[in-house]
């Protein structure tokens, strides 16, 4: 019996694709944007299937190992380490760029939208209403989770529950 339902988007080769771009140290979007597919594409075909998903994060990951390496092997020669150093600001700024004033980080999102999750539990007397923008705030955060997925750090405001608080309190 044929198989029904829309053919997979990301095929076998395309996956490959992607985490070969992803392990030079291309971000998702470029890998996305060359195999011609949406970055949502390839974080909803990582959620579905974690084989994929545990490609994509090795490959991240080896990409970085590879700029710490050339990192360390260039100290020796100043006029490369610049290059590798620039390029592990760019695949990593969490660890790797110096902070900007006015840019909050994933993690810094996640506290803020974990906080008004807080704030909407406690503040907000219309279980109707309560409901509703409790939604939002959870569609806010798997928006963000599509950008940085290993900066989620179990902070969910995606409860609509009328009484549970978020699941990770602020001080």
């Amino acid at each position: 019996m044929a198989k029904l339902g829309r053919p997979p988007v990301l095929d076998e080769i395309k996956q490959r694709e992607i985490v070969a771009i992803i392990s030079m140290g291309c971000s998702r979007r470029t890998a996305a944007h060359y195999v011609g597919c949406a970055p949502s594409t390839i974080q909803n075909t990582a959620e579905r299937n974690e084989k994929f998903a545990e490609k994509i994060d090795r490959a991240r990951s080896q990409a970085v190992v590879t700029h710490v390496k050339n990192i360390n092997s260039a100290a020796k020669k100043a006029q490369y380490r610049r290059a590798a150093a620039w390029a592990l600001e760019r695949l990593n700024p969490e660890e790797y760029a110096a902070p900007h004033a006015d840019m909050l980080s994933a993690e810094q999102i996640f506290k803020l939208l974990a906080y008004l999750s807080q704030v909407v539990v406690e503040e907000v007397p219309v279980s109707e209403y309560r409901k509703k923008i409790m939604k939002r705030l959870g569609e806010m955060t798997k928006m963000v989770s599509a950008v940085a997925p290993e900066k989620r750090a179990g902070i969910v405001a995606d409860s609509t529950q009328e009484n549970d608080p978020p699941k990770k309190r602020l001080p």
